[in-house]
């Protein structure tokens, strides 16, 4: 079957001899496509590329490689990371070698006025406990110390940084966070919990700056940004759905726009912490007027109902294991959370809510019914994002109640957060089957938009999907929860058109279909028929936006050429 529209004119761009998966089920598959004006305008066999094709087309030889539409990554945060001024301690497994990455920073930085450091895992700190001021008190001396975890859902700070951001027993509620204090002196401890929800604020970034932290300075947002965009584009990533965001930083993705840097789509989310008021609202309004075209569009609101699992501040339905009566709060008591979604959604806002534990997830659930109750079903398309511990009996919820599933599968890799890492063991044996549940949230009707979280794992939509499908590590080995697995062909849905429904971006993206922009990406090996243990290693080869060439690894009129390694 062909699909097409009238030529009267060549094409701009025609791709051949490849296999084009194109998650269109009216068109499953295709051997060749044509773009014009930066939509594809025709798709059907390699035989009839050539009536397509003029003097000015450029032509991009395929050579049987699997095509697929461009990855829509609908979670990711590109302003964070990573930060090539911090120290970087991904992949420290204890506290001995976080020691040892940040006094050689310091010996290669002698007159730094701040140590900054990002990616700190919480299992590295010995005994289950969360890390204090003592514990970077050794490497660090009377330098200050800024470090922020792995998830930047908690802060780090030495003894010296308590000091100059002026934290002391009276002074534990910040602009940027809340500082735990030790219960036997009630003097802070060094570690700062809720940073995602009010450190990556605007006035949480203000205060920074006005305290010198450098971390918090346009500049080095910045520098995270351009970093990250090239990173998403490099993947293959051809729409970044930025999660959360204050209107000070839509300047940022302008600057990124004006030099050239903006090769990715964008959709920027605006961060609504506890206290936005109406008059915020309509400033919110505003900017999704403003800035509404395909390349950068703002609209959906960001919202925290609970923490994250690791450092225990997920809300959950029974306690943490081994914690007593603890079992996390939510940000919002669940009558007044229902109410503001019932606001919010009245005013046509759509909603991404974090929730990971499964009474966070819950409380979301029964606001949107709420919602609904009070306004009417619409087409709401509010997302719970991460949905890491579900009970499985909201399950059956998200497609009933209309409500996305946005996940992130590298979350639940075995060696992010399987047995012996801080969330099964928080979580517990008995409660493990709740995690993740992409199959059945999958097989319930749920929508399923995947993503990296980046940066608390990893942007490659590779490694994902290969997690997806096989729940083991990256290295191999055992699966953690295989029955909540998919199949390859799921996940990439859950990447392309998953993520533009999501996003209520399913008629110009998505999927390689006859109208629709012209984002596709050419793969290194066919996903979709190699075992799975060869899908992490597969690049993106060629990846084309709008029609337009942005990577190119060596595929362009390759005709006679040799051809390429996987």
């Amino acid at each position: 079957m062909t699909r097409t529209t009238p030529a009267p004119s060549p094409a701009d761009l025609v791709l051949r001899n490849a296999r084009i998966h194109t998650v269109d089920p009216g068109l499953p598959a295709a051997e060749a496509l044509a773009v014009r004006d930066g939509r594809i305008v025709w798709l059907g066999p390699d035989a009839e590329a050539d009536r397509w094709a003029g003097p000015g087309t450029q032509t991009i030889e395929g050579r049987g490689r699997l095509v697929l539409p461009g990855f829509i990554d609908a979670h990711n945060h590109v302003r964070l990371g990573s930060d090539d001024a911090c120290v970087q301690l991904a992949g420290a497994r204890t506290l001995g070698e976080i020691h040892d990455r940040i006094r050689a920073w310091r010996d290669a930085h002698p007159g730094a006025e701040w140590i900054e450091a990002e990616a700190f895992d919480y299992s590295a700190i010995p005994g289950g406990r969360m890390p204090s001021a003592a514990d970077l008190d050794p490497a660090t001396g009377d330098t200050p110390a800024f470090v922020l975890s792995y998830d930047v859902h908690t802060a780090w700070l030495n003894t010296a940084a308590l000091r100059r951001l002026g934290i002391d027993r009276d002074r534990t509620s910040l602009p940027f966070g809340r500082a735990e204090t030790d219960p036997q002196t009630g003097e802070p401890t060094g570690f700062v919990k809720d940073f995602a929800v009010k450190g990556l604020s605007r006035d949480g970034h203000r205060a920074l700056r006005a305290l010198g932290v450098p971390w918090a300075s346009p500049d080095r947002q910045y520098g995270r940004l351009a970093k990250s965009l090239d990173d998403a584009i490099g993947y293959g990533i051809t729409t970044v759905v930025e999660p959360q965001n204050s209107l000070d930083d839509l300047a940022l993705f302008e600057r990124a726009r004006a030099e050239g840097r903006l090769r990715s789509r964008i959709v920027a989310a605006l961060f609504h912490p506890r206290g936005t008021g109406d008059a915020d609202l309509d400033d919110f309004a505003a900017a999704a007027e403003r800035f509404a075209d395909d390349r950068l569009r703002v609209g959906p609101l960001k919202l925290y109902i609970d923490d994250v699992v690791e450092p225990r501040t997920a809300a959950l339905l029974e306690p943490y294991a081994g914690c007593g009566r603890h079992r996390g709060d939510t940000f919002y008591p669940p009558e007044e959370f229902a109410e503001l979604l019932a606001k919010l959604d009245a005013r046509g806002f759509q909603c991404f809510v974090h929730a990971t534990g499964d009474r966070g997830i819950r409380t979301v659930l029964n606001a949107v019914a709420h919602a609904r109750s009070v306004n009417g079903p619409r087409d709401a398309r509010h997302q719970v994002v991460h949905v890491e511990c579900l009970d499985p009996r909201d399950t059956p919820r998200f497609a009933e109640l209309g409500v996305v599933a946005c996940m992130q599968p590298r979350h639940c890799a075995p060696e992010i957060a399987g047995p012996g890492k801080d969330w099964a063991e928080n979580v517990g044996p008995g409660r493990w089957h709740k995690a993740w549940p992409m199959r059945s949230l999958h097989e319930a009707g749920a929508v399923l938009a995947l993503s990296s979280d980046w940066n608390v794992a990893e942007m490659d939509p590779m490694a994902g999907i290969y997690t997806a499908v096989t729940r083991r590590p990256l290295t191999g080995g055992t699966a953690w929860q295989p029955a909540e697995t998919l199949d390859v062909a799921t996940a990439v849905h859950g990447y392309t058109m998953g993520s533009a429904y999501a996003n209520f971006l399913e008629n110009e993206r998505g999927s390689l279909t006859v109208g629709k922009l012209a984002d596709f990406v050419v793969l290194s090996r066919d996903i979709l028929r190699v075992r799975p243990e060869e899908i992490p290693g597969t690049r993106a080869e060629v990846v084309v936006v709008g029609g337009e060439t942005v990577v190119d690894r060596g595929c362009r009129e390759l005709r006679t050429a040799a051809p390429l390694s996987p």
